[in-house]
């Protein structure tokens, strides 16, 4: 076996299977379209090398979408190649509907394993398969998983040599009454009550109900950012930066003279005798400081919130609640996610927006986004110049802001051409996230932002200290003196 793909409907678990799998760290969520193109992997046993794929998310494989017509397009590809082989991921509590698309890839006569994943909410939804029954139907292998917790992903790994091209065989027209023949010989369903968790998820996407709910997560969800956000600063970065970084520039300091062009440059000016990181404007100090000391915190605590969201399964409801407000802007209720990431950081935040099924949804949630949706430095910036003023002032801030994404949407809305299409979204159940998994998201997340975007930081500071330091800014701002006092 050379080659595995892994390939399933959207939202069954096959980005965890593929990170237990490989290692390799993917961002894996409770909302589709979390995997638009589509990752690449090394599995390593018993001295062979298996190449993983872990393919976009489908339900049929009569494409209606780009990420379907990607995963036919790599169906294709591997058809006529030898020793390759197809694994199948189930949500084990949906089996009915994700049938389809397992007998489906049966057609495609190329050998494939299946993998019921949620195991341990049957019990809980009172799903009880007989899988030995079913391993007969389909005649392929069955394995059951927890993808979460690892459980069964060993004894799936030391078994991927069994896979093999299903006998069954049957008509298309009827793929159906096939699907229906299945289930009745091998799925029983319990009566049982509803959980107090699928009330609370029912009552979020009901406008009466949903929108105290939306309006205390999102409430919630802000003062713990801003919480842990301001811990860090507090606690950790300025004790770090004062009582480590800051000696070393005070020597860098000596040897350069105290003052002069490329002091100023690297550590800009000292204010009583010192470094001040916010107000000496150096490379090395207020250069390293913003990005590292204030920004960083809260983008932590950001994607620490988000990922708990996000892979609690409520992000899909909040956007189905907010979907007809979401409309009058000319976008669709799903287009709060890119939203959200824009909090963070807009560059990912606007990557996201590939999940819109129109340019003219892309176009209005990306124009949104860079015009009135502050990322998370600037957050940061707004907290620390307007937050000796109070809490209202804050509040006025983004209370201007949020008038200004409304009207911009409406006006966009208004003279764009086109239609924005109706929302179709799978509703995850509520999970408690996997903690180590959702560290490793945020984990990955923040290298991101340290990668990609302190760099450019760093560059502006230097960029503007070498214009201030020769004279350039000043001779602008007298330029625009008469203009600025009016």
């Amino acid at each position: 076996m050379n080659k595995i793909l892994l390939i399933g409907n959207p939202n069954v678990g096959k980005s965890v299977i593929f990170s237990r799998l490989t290692g390799v760290n993917v961002i894996a969520s409770n909302y589709p379209g979390t995997t638009v193109g589509f990752t690449k992997g090394i599995l390593r046993h018993a001295g062979k090398r298996i190449e993983i794929i872990d393919v976009p998310g489908t339900y049929t494989l009569d494409p209606t979408s780009r990420a379907e017509e990607v995963a036919v397009q790599m169906l294709d590809d591997i058809e006529d190649e030898e020793q390759t082989a197809i694994v199948n991921v189930i949500d084990a509590t949906n089996l009915e509907r994700n049938l389809h698309l397992t007998l489906q890839l049966i057609h495609r006569k190329i050998p494939m394993v299946v993998v019921l994943n949620f195991w341990d909410e049957c019990k809980h939804t009172g799903v009880s398969i007989n899988v030995e029954k079913l391993q007969q139907e389909l005649d392929v292998p069955i394995f059951t998983t927890c993808g979460i917790t690892g459980e069964g992903i060993k004894h799936l790994v030391d078994s991927l040599e069994q896979a093999k091209v299903s006998s069954l065989k049957f008509k298309d027209e009827n793929i159906w009454n096939e699907i229906g023949h299945i289930i009745d010989n091998t799925q029983h369903l319990s009566h049982r009550h509803h959980t107090l968790w699928e009330r609370i998820g029912d009552a979020s996407i009901n406008p009466i109900a949903g929108l105290p709910i939306a309006v205390v997560i999102l409430g919630f969800s802000f003062f713990i950012i801003r919480l842990i956000g301001e811990s860090i600063i507090s606690y950790i970065m300025e004790p770090l930066f004062n009582n480590l970084w800051t000696p070393v520039l005070m020597k860098l300091s000596a040897l350069l003279g105290g003052s002069g062009f490329f002091h100023d440059i690297l550590l800009g000016k000292l204010v009583n005798g010192t470094i001040a990181y916010v107000e000496s404007l150096g490379l090395l100090s207020t250069g390293l400081f913003v990005p590292l000391g204030m920004v960083l915190p809260y983008i932590i605590s950001f994607y620490f919130v988000l990922s708990f969201v996000e892979d609690s399964g409520y992000l899909p409801r909040l956007g189905i609640l907010i979907d007809k407000f979401m409309h009058k802007l000319g976008i669709h209720g799903l287009a709060i996610i890119p939203m959200l990431l824009g909090v963070g950081c807009n560059v990912p935040g606007a990557l996201a927006t590939r999940v819109l099924e129109t340019r003219r949804e892309r176009f209005i949630a990306a124009t949104l986004m860079a015009i009135a949706i502050p990322c998370m430095a600037q957050i940061a910036m707004i907290f620390g110049l307007v937050g000796s003023y109070g809490v209202g002032a804050i509040f006025i801030v983004f209370g201007t802001l949020f008038i200004v994404w409304i009207v911009l949407g409406l006006i966009l809305n208004t003279f764009m051409k086109g239609e924005s299409p109706e929302i179709f979204v799978e509703i995850p159940p509520y999970r408690f996230p996997y903690i180590p998994g959702l560290f490793k998201k945020v984990w990955m997340r923040v290298l991101w932002f340290i990668k990609e975007a302190v760099p450019f930081v760093i560059v502006g500071v230097l960029v503007v200290n070498i214009l201030y330091f020769s004279g350039i800014i000043q001779f602008i701002g007298n330029l625009a003196a008469p203009i600025v006092k009016g």
